[in-house]
């Protein structure tokens, strides 16, 4: 059976990734894995036709396709990402239809489940036949247990090849609204704009005035009295993608530093802002491959919050209504950076005037919520995510990722229960208590609602 693999990392054959792929062809040497490594070749398949062409003639062939990739940043890498939009931009869906397909990715589990929803729905909009995905840890491969299931997973994917087994959608094509938004008179009057002293940076990938995006940007803008910074990704001068070589870890020093302008960028405008709105467009089904671009390369902060503390706001131009998953790692990641999102504003509510008062009172709550310094509390997303980064930077990611783990020293992210030596001890004195029969019988059926909201009562007396 000929399987083609569509290597998503830009480590090429020194992917994590591949080495499961390595894995799976050792234990069905009667199958041929051919390895495309796409992420890493990213620049010469844009330019060269003829490479090209060369992968859509190999998947044409094959009988089977596995999108084998690492997670960079919630999703694909931006190289991988921009290979997908290749896909559309040239019109080359039909090579990809009916096939089948499987995910298999290596992680950390940091929104891993937001990767394959991703990589699922692409596969259905492309009308592959998609059999299932596969989540790796790192080091899975290193453990019995998991390279069985790693064995069944491969078992199950060539078994659907060959008996051609039905398979099922799970996403929906997106329905996108024909509607052109015309904002009312941008110029307003001089006392109803809002006055602040805040500095705010609006990103976006595109701020082409005709465009719905384009204008929701101008009259974002409009709102103020003093002008805000409206910052191009594509005028900043960024050489490529993350590399994935974590030179990054011991002190924050990029493998692209004084190669491009980027980590300057990055440091000196957005760093420093105090209100940061994104603004994009929305393709196939996430935000440019540019924007992934920033994100990606946003890692040289590697899993340190670099925007704590700011002010965060989303404008997106398309149906985000329909992509529950790209609304998510947009909550994820200002959750994770530890920052307030304030809100999401979109032109797919189909109603000019209606855009209009949601920019206006989106401007007034970012500004009202900055001069509080109002960070709201955080939610499983940033709370488990955090959880995750402490547990593996305080564990075997502590060599690699050393800045890591003295900005975690130093900020208190190593907030282990296990430290919180009065409530262990508190808590086995209870337990013990609760052997006998007539206490559990007290406290289980008369105190714990009561006891449970004691502490609370407390703050409400000193009130």
């Amino acid at each position: 059976m000929n399987i083609t693999v569509l290597n998503g990392s830009p480590k090429g054959s020194l992917s994590v990734t591949i080495q499961y792929v390595n894995f799976i062809q050792k234990k069905f040497p009667q199958h041929e894995l051919k390895v495309l490594n796409i992420a890493s070749q990213i620049k010469k398949i844009e330019k060269d036709a003829e490479a090209f062409q060369e992968i859509l003639d190999q998947v044409g062939s094959s009988e089977g396709v596995l999108w084998a990739f690492p997670l960079y940043v919630f999703l694909v890498s931006s190289q991988y990402k921009r290979f997908i939009e290749l896909l559309w931009e040239k019109k080359v869906e039909h090579v990809f239809k009916n096939k089948y397909t499987c995910v298999l990715t290596t992680s950390i589990h940091f929104f891993d489940h937001t990767a394959h929803n991703y990589m699922r729905a692409i596969c259905d909009d492309l009308d592959m036949n998609f059999v299932g995905s596969f989540s790796a840890g790192m080091y899975d491969l290193l453990k019995e247990k998991e390279r069985r299931e790693l064995i069944t997973f491969a078992e199950n994917f060539f078994q659907a090849i060959g008996t051609k087994t039905p398979t099922s959608k799970s996403f929906q094509p997106l329905t996108y609204r024909k509607f052109g938004y015309l904002p009312d008179d941008a110029s307003g009057d001089a006392k109803d704009k809002i006055k602040t002293e805040k500095k705010i940076v609006v990103l976006t990938d595109g701020i082409d005035p005709r465009t719905n995006l384009g204008r929701m940007i101008e009259k974002l803008k409009s709102s103020f009295l003093k002008g805000i910074e409206v910052i191009n990704l594509y005028d900043i001068d960024i050489k490529g993608g993350c590399l994935g070589c974590i030179q990054c870890g011991y002190d924050y020093e990029c493998a692209y530093t004084d190669k491009d302008a980027f980590i300057d960028f990055y440091n000196t405008r957005l760093k420093t802002a105090d209100v940061l709105i994104f603004a994009g467009m929305i393709q196939d089904r996430y935000l440019s491959s540019r924007w992934k671009l920033f994100f990606d390369r946003g890692f040289f902060n590697t899993h340190t919050p670099s925007f704590l503390g700011k002010q965060m706001g989303f404008i997106i131009s398309g149906p985000l209504g329909q992509l529950s998953n790209l609304r998510q790692i947009l909550e994820g990641y200002a959750e994770w950076q530890q920052a307030n999102l304030v809100d999401f504003v979109t032109d797919e509510y189909g109603d000019s005037p209606q855009i209009d008062t949601a920019l206006q009172n989106f401007a007034r709550r970012l500004v009202a919520f900055s001069e509080k310094d109002y960070i709201k509390p955080r939610t499983f997303l940033g709370v488990g995510g955090m959880k995750i980064f402490r547990d593996d930077i305080w564990g075997r990611l502590r060599f690699p990722f050393q800045a890591d783990h003295r900005f975690y020293q130093n900020h208190g992210f190593y907030d282990f229960p296990q430290k919180d030596y009065k409530t262990r001890m508190m808590v086995a004195i209870l337990i013990l208590l609760s052997k006998i029969p007539t206490v559990r019988k007290e406290i289980y059926r008369k105190k714990m609602k009561e006891e449970m909201v004691k502490p609370l009562q407390k703050i409400l007396e000193k009130m």
